[in-house]
């Protein structure tokens, strides 16, 4: 019984080699897109979601103001389209950059009022639209290609220009007026699937604004209240090349 047993298993640890080596073998025939990553200049096309919101310094005037007792940034969702045009600059690094991006978001402030009117409620949102031409420019860092698969970082920045900044003072309902500028620090990981068709390139990326967006107002009642606006977001993204 233990004779035929130990055949058994010496005939299953052949088997198993042999349809390893069969599945490797087969493996590397199937390697996409071989020579992909040698190409001097490649291009995709990129869609996303983000989530964001904006990082709220109270001006002084705050606290001797009677009529807001609390100001909260609400997250948002909004979405991402871009055009990619990527530089090789060695094995490992290379230079990115989106001629195209659009990014469009409704970010919204949450104020808690202590004394509200007849026309007010206790708690008012004012709502910020955004149309973004963004800018960036990325430096990337790849790790060695595995089969069809492959681990990248990178950090840059981007220069955002706002289409839709200013609308708060031609619709004015004491809105939030912003600029039209923003400088954004970036980082994000990502990872490289390489189809027989086309290389797909999933990225969670995060944006640290820089700079300060808001427009002072003093004549507008929730605007005067706040000292620094800065903008954060989250993107997740999907890029075929």
């Amino acid at each position: 019984m233990q004779y035929l047993l130990r055949n058994q298993i010496k005939y299953l640890i052949v088997i198993i080699v042999l349809f390893s080596s069969r599945a490797q073998a087969q493996l590397i025939k199937q390697i996409n897109f071989p020579d992909h990553d040698d190409d001097p200049l490649r291009f995709g096309i990129s869609v996303g979601g983000n989530r964001s919101f904006y990082n709220v310094l109270h001006s002084p005037r705050f606290l001797s103001f009677d009529s807001v007792d609390v100001i909260e940034s609400i997250n948002s969702t909004g979405i991402n389209l871009a055009g990619l045009v990527n530089l090789r600059l060695s094995n490992h690094f290379d230079l990115r950059g989106y001629p195209l991006n659009l990014v469009f978001t409704e970010k919204a402030f949450q104020y808690r009022l202590k004394t509200p009117n007849l026309l007010e409620d206790s708690i008012t949102i004012k709502k910020v639209q955004g149309i973004t031409l963004a800018f960036p420019l990325q430096l990337k860092f790849t790790s060695d290609r595995i089969s069809n698969f492959k681990v990248y970082m990178l950090t840059g920045g981007r220069v955002d220009f706002d289409l839709n900044a200013n609308s708060g003072k031609k619709n004015n309902n004491d809105a939030l007026v912003l600029k039209k500028l923003d400088y954004n620090a970036e980082a994000a990981i990502g990872f490289h699937f390489y189809f027989p068709v086309f290389v797909l390139t999933p990225e969670l990326k995060i944006s640290y604004g820089l700079r300060n967006v808001l427009s002072k107002e003093n004549s507008l009642k929730y605007s005067n209240i706040i000292d620094d606006i800065r903008s954060r977001s989250i993107t997740f993204s999907l890029t075929v090349e």
